[in-house]
C-alpha cells in the first residue's frame, strides 16, 4: 500500500499486485470474501474513482483478514497499566472463537488517544477503552470502539473513600 503516494496510479497498481500476486484472487473473489463493494473496487482499479481514506482502511483490514496476519487480527485494550495487569490471558475464548488481545498502556487522555491511533495503525479490529476517552477516539478511528466500565473497582474505590472519610 506504500505505492499509494509514490506515483500516479500507485493505489491501483499496488492493489492489483496484492490481488494477483499475494492473494492470487480476482476482484470478484476478493469482494465476496471481504464484503467490500465490487463496483467500488472496480472503479478504484480503473482509476475512475480516487479512494478515500475510509475505503483504503477497509481494503487494508480486508487484506489483513484474508492473509490472517496476527498483527492485524486483534482487539486493542487501552487502559492504565494496573488495569492491563489484571488481564491474565492474551488469547481469550469468547463464544468458541479465540480473540487475540493486545495491550496499549495509557495514563492520560492524550496517551489514550495516541494509543488508539497506534492500535488502528497496527491493525486492530476494534478498541476497548474507558468511557471518558471513547467519544474522542470514536471520532478519530474507523474501527469499532467498545466501552469498559470497571464496576468492581469503582465500588471498591467508593468503599475505600467512605472508610477514610466516615
Amino acid at each position: 500500500m506504500a505505492g499509494i503516494v509514490r506515483e500516479e496510479g500507485g493505489f491501483r497498481n499496488s492493489l492489483k499486485k496484492i490481488l494477483e500476486e499475494d492473494l492470487q484472487m480476482s476482484v470478484n473473489e476478493f469482494c465476496s470474501k471481504t464484503g467490500l463493494s465490487t463496483s467500488t473496487i472496480y472503479k478504484l482499479m480503473s482509476e475512475s474513482r480516487e479512494p478515500n481514506l475510509r475505503t483504503v482502511r477497509e481494503i487494508i483490514r480486508a487484506i489483513r483478514r484474508i492473509e490472517n496476519k496476527p498483527y492485524g487480527n486483534f482487539i486493542g485494550v487501552i487502559a492504565a497499566r494496573p488495569v492491563l495487569n489484571k488481564i491474565e490471558e492474551r488469547i481469550i475464548k469468547i463464544e468458541g472463537r479465540e480473540i487475540l488481545v493486545k495491550e496499549y498502556p495509557a495514563n492520560s487522555m492524550e496517551d489514550a488517544i495516541i494509543a488508539a491511533v497506534m492500535a488502528e495503525r497496527d491493525g486492530a479490529l476494534a478498541i476497548v477503552c474507558a468511557p471518558i476517552v471513547a467519544p474522542t477516539i470514536e471520532k478519530i478511528l474507523t474501527i469499532p470502539v467498545s466501552i469498559v466500565i470497571p464496576r468492581e473497582s469503582i465500588l471498591k474505590a467508593i468503599g475505600r473513600a467512605a472508610n477514610e472519610t466516615f
